[in-house]
């Protein structure tokens, strides 16, 4: 969900909008609720938290796992869930990621 920015097979996304490298948590949301219209379905969602294709240096790259934190208790809340991670997050676009943001980023589902 969102744009992950860079450049990955011929798509350029170096100049693009960069409100749109931040998916919010009503946009997983509304995901999560189409997806679970599927019956016997299973899903994960990949949701821009900053996260770019192609060559970065460590520090060019501001990924905001807080992002993924946030939609899973927002999701949590609506649908009235036990689990701290109902949603199940996939992480596209790792180039230049500091270790720890990546890290913060899986404990978050």
């Amino acid at each position: 969900l969102g744009v992950t920015g860079g450049e990955e097979d011929g798509v350029d996304n170096t100049d693009i909008d960069s409100s749109r490298l931040y998916t919010q948590p009503e946009e997983v949301f509304y995901a999560y609720e189409q997806l679970s219209q599927v019956e016997n379905g299973a899903f994960t969602c990949a949701a821009s938290f900053g996260n770019v294709h192609g060559v970065y240096a460590p520090g060019n790259v501001d990924l905001q796992p807080k992002i993924l934190m946030n939609s899973q208790a927002y999701i949590k809340e609506k649908i009235g869930s036990d689990s701290d991670k109902p949603m199940k997050f996939v992480f596209h676009g790792g180039s230049g990621s500091d270790v720890s943001d990546i890290q913060e980023a899986i404990g978050y589902g």
